[in-house]
């Protein structure tokens, strides 16, 4: 990261959370470390990104991550793009869909549904003031529910968020990423 923050002593519940990552991944993702200078705000960004992308919701854990890598695409986020595109990869377990959806998940053969979601997330990340009911409806025509649609739009809108953060401060993905599911 470009900025010199050191880090914060963490909560007891933060310190568990850092280690359940080296366990599960072998790791800390360089987006907690960069956290890691405010444990409150560690605590806000954690919470809400494992409630959005983990909780249970009518999305599967791969459309999520989906949702992420095109937002990302459009920001040109490297950070989330190496880090979810290994995500997608993985989830799919086809290593050229994250490629794709890296680079234009227009090329990828995807369903009706992963089309119609992928471009109201697209839509919201780029002109997010033309949205409107027509944009809902597709989403509904393409057996989205309201609160898939809410779901569909608070992650989205956390990317854009996310890769706005690392873009200002250049956060770098762990090169771990760069590896996986190839």
């Amino acid at each position: 990261m470009a900025l010199n923050l050191p880090p914060a002593p963490l909560s007891a519940e933060n310190e568990a959370y850092f280690e359940k990552c080296r366990e599960k991944l072998g790791f800390v993702p360089n987006v907690l470390l960069s956290y890691a200078h405010d444990d409150a705000k560690l605590t806000v960004f954690a919470a809400f990104y494992n409630d959005l992308m983990l909780a249970p919701s009518g999305l599967s854990k791969l459309e999520r991550e989906m949702i992420a890598v095109a937002v990302s695409s459009v920001n040109r986020c490297y950070y989330c793009l190496t880090a979810h595109g290994a995500a997608v990869r993985q989830l799919s377990g086809d290593p050229v869909l994250g490629e794709l959806m890296a680079m234009n998940y227009r090329a990828a053969e995807l369903s009706a549904r992963h089309r119609a979601m992928l471009d109201f997330a697209v839509k919201l990340t780029e002109t997010p003031h033309l949205v409107e009911e027509a944009d809902r409806e597709a989403l509904r025509k393409a057996g989205f529910g309201e609160r898939d649609i809410w779901d569909i739009g608070a992650v989205a809108a956390f990317f854009n968020m996310s890769n706005r953060m690392a873009s200002a401060v250049d956060m770098r993905p762990n090169a771990e990423y760069h590896g996986q599911a190839r």
